[in-house]
């Protein structure tokens, strides 16, 4: 019970009070913006938290299924079929690519004219 008769809201305060007068000018403006800082980002965070995420429905991938008597003739020519988009998804990917790295050069360029 002595303990808590030494814990006093008053003593605290005159405690901190007492603190804070040996502390030099610049240490409090330091304090204070410390403080705003902290409130700031807990704040932000907070708020942040009470954003609605709008709904992204699930994305489901479907997977082909071919029966077990297939020929070596069928699956040949599906894997031919296949290759073909394959090529043709991977040429615009790389169209594209290229592109990007293009738009990155005209950057670049445009910086190191200005010395950056």
């Amino acid at each position: 019970m002595t303990f808590l008769e030494r814990l006093s809201p008053l003593r605290a305060w005159r405690d901190l009070r007492l603190f804070l007068s040996y502390r030099q000018p610049y240490e409090l403006i330091f304090l204070a913006l410390a403080i705003i800082v902290t409130t700031v980002v807990i704040a932000a965070f907070y708020v942040d938290s009470k954003i609605e995420k709008p709904y992204k429905p699930p994305e489901i991938t479907y997977f082909e299924s071919w029966p077990a008597n297939r020929t070596d003739a069928q699956i040949k020519a599906q894997q031919a079929i296949d290759q073909a988009k394959k090529e043709k998804l991977m040429a615009e990917l790389k169209a594209k690519q290229e592109e990007r790295k293009a738009e990155f050069k005209r950057l670049n360029d445009k910086l190191e004219r200005w010395g950056l």
